[in-house]
């Protein structure tokens, strides 16, 4: 089964990609820099950043080509802080370069994907990595990611309700705090015990937990969950 996954380079990204190969998935990963640290001769990469429209429209290709993917895992993401204190511009940039990475390129790749999907009679799925953020919020400098994650999961539900009678399926997964790099970076500024407040398990949760739940979802396993927000954070965020 083929798969097109964004952010496969490192973290929950990354650990998908490694999991899906073995289980017999071939693998389109993307990230901004071109990476070499894949052997498997199922896995191909593409340098794409994805806060460049220019750099995303590349992808439209994927889902021309003569075999195109039969699941969309949107994973990558970006993170950056705008305190409401900065000037209005600097803080428009940051929500525009946020919305472009984390909501616009999503969008496209899922509307590309659908429209291929349908055209080919494909029962595809598509499985977006949010946040947490998403659902309740993040503190005020984060503002623009929390909108931006919950604008994916707003996504995922209408296509879920547009195209299910088509066969195509959406979910999406809501991290909260994950042991990635990203996160140790966050540990070194906030510290471990203010970003893991909350957590009702003795233990930060690992990147292949979520993988293998994307497994299961990939292979179709959980067909009638489409629109469902899975939530794995530690038991921090109960809806």
């Amino acid at each position: 089964m083929k798969t097109l996954l964004t952010g496969s380079s490192r973290g929950i990204g990354k650990a998908i990609s490694e999991l899906l190969l073995v289980n017999g998935f071939t693998v389109i990963g993307t990230s901004r820099k071109t990476i070499n640290n894949y052997t498997n001769n199922q896995y191909t990469h593409i340098a794409c950043d994805l806060s460049k429209p220019e750099e995303v429209e590349q992808l439209k290709e994927v889902f021309n080509a003569e075999q195109i993917p039969e699941v969309l895992i949107n994973n990558a993401g970006i993170f950056e802080d705008a305190d409401f204190s900065i000037s209005d511009e600097e803080w428009l940039e940051n929500w525009d370069r946020t919305m472009q990475v984390n909501l616009r390129s999503v969008g496209l790749l899922c509307k590309w994907a659908v429209n291929a999907w349908k055209e080919r009679g494909i029962e595809g799925r598509i499985i977006n990595i949010s946040s947490r953020a998403g659902q309740r919020g993040d503190t005020q400098e984060y503002a623009s990611y929390a909108a931006s994650k919950g604008g994916m999961i707003a996504l995922t539900k209408s296509i879920a309700r547009s195209f299910g009678k088509d066969g195509i399926t959406a979910y999406t997964i809501c991290p909260g705090f994950v042991d990635t790099d990203m996160a140790r970076d966050s540990i070194e500024v906030y510290g471990a015990e203010y970003l893991t407040q909350g957590l009702f398990l003795d233990s930060i949760a690992p990147p292949e937990e979520f993988a293998n739940l994307v497994l299961l979802l990939a292979e179709g396993k959980l067909k009638h969950s489409t629109g469902q927000t899975f939530h794995m954070n530690s038991g921090s965020y109960l809806p």
